[in-house]
């Protein structure tokens, strides 16, 4: 087995499968560098210049186009911010389905439309491609330290074929069915987390306003039942008013429709998670989609009479 060294002296194998990497993003960027330093050949496309010097300063390879980095790849993996930037990357004649080679393994991380998904997999079987649906949770921190869930739907095989990609960028990884079942599970992912960030937000202006001292009291609800990832991950955003984006509103705000119109189609109410996406959505209409999506806080802040 011959090995030769990348920039970064990471040794990079002859038999791993080679990469490509499209979009290049605040979760694209350190996955793809996560699979560098497991030894991936990665060749990456992205729309900005900076993220594709980061990529070659990490040990890959940029390159020009959609059509230039999957034409040699064995797996593609997609990590955009929403189904029509999954599609314009798919199809079309500068996307990847015309562009690989039959039997490339294509791999979406990205969160959108379980039947985005469902479509996606069938016109890629039309092209001898196999598809994974496999967006993940953990959100930036996640990312860089390798720790995220990936939620995936598809076939076995493929899923078997994936994983050990799947095991460098994350740590609890589950086939969760068939095509679409990733996203599903996604975005009852996301229901679950805005209802969340949304009742630690309205415990910590309760707290405040009562002269309690905020640190101490998110301390200890965070060792009891009312502990969560949210609530350890979110308490610094919370305490320093610090929402610099983990995750965006704007991606929350999407996400939230997906979880409700999904949700509409197989008939289930969702009535808690129809305000907070309503509540999602107001933050959004007054100018902090940009933010962390902790920043529910300011949302909060703004009905409670609390000038922000």
């Amino acid at each position: 087995m011959t090995h030769h060294a990348s920039q970064r002296g990471t040794l990079v194998s002859d038999n791993l499968p080679k990469v490509a990497w499209i979009g290049l993003g605040i979760m694209g960027s350190p996955m793809s560098e996560n699979l560098i330093k497991a030894g991936y050949d990665v060749t990456g496309y992205t729309l900005e210049q900076d993220k594709l010097e980061r990529l070659t300063a990490a040990g890959g390879t940029a390159a020009a186009s959609i059509a230039e980095a999957v034409r040699d790849a064995d797996v593609v993996i997609t990590m955009v911010p929403a189904s029509p930037q999954v599609e314009a990357v798919a199809y079309g004649p500068d996307g990847v389905l015309e562009n690989v080679r039959p039997g490339t393994l294509l791999i979406d991380m990205s969160s959108i439309t379980p039947q985005t998904s469902v479509d996606l997999a069938r016109a890629g079987a039309e092209k001898g491609v196999r598809v994974l649906d496999a967006p993940v949770s953990g959100g930036e921190a996640g990312a860089v330290e390798a720790v995220l869930s990936i939620m995936v739907g598809g076939d076995q095989d493929a899923f078997d074929e994936a994983e050990p990609l799947f095991e460098a960028l994350g740590r609890t990884i589950v086939l969760c069915g068939p095509h679409g079942s990733g996203q599903t599970v996604k975005a009852a992912n996301q229901l679950i987390v805005a209802v969340n960030i949304q009742a630690c937000a309205e415990a910590v202006v309760f707290l405040e306003r009562s002269g309690v001292d905020l640190k101490a009291a998110l301390d200890v609800l965070d060792g009891g039942l009312a502990g969560s990832t949210v609530l350890a991950r979110k308490k610094d955003n919370f305490l320093n008013r610090d929402f610099k984006p983990g995750f965006r509103v704007d991606l929350h705000h999407k996400d939230m429709g997906i979880v409700t119109d999904a949700a509409r189609n197989v008939g289930a109410s969702l009535p808690v998670g129809a305000v907070v996406a309503q509540l999602v959505a107001g933050l959004r209409a007054q100018g902090d989609g940009g933010l962390d999506h902790s920043a529910l806080l300011r949302g909060v802040e703004r009905l409670s009479g609390t000038r922000v």
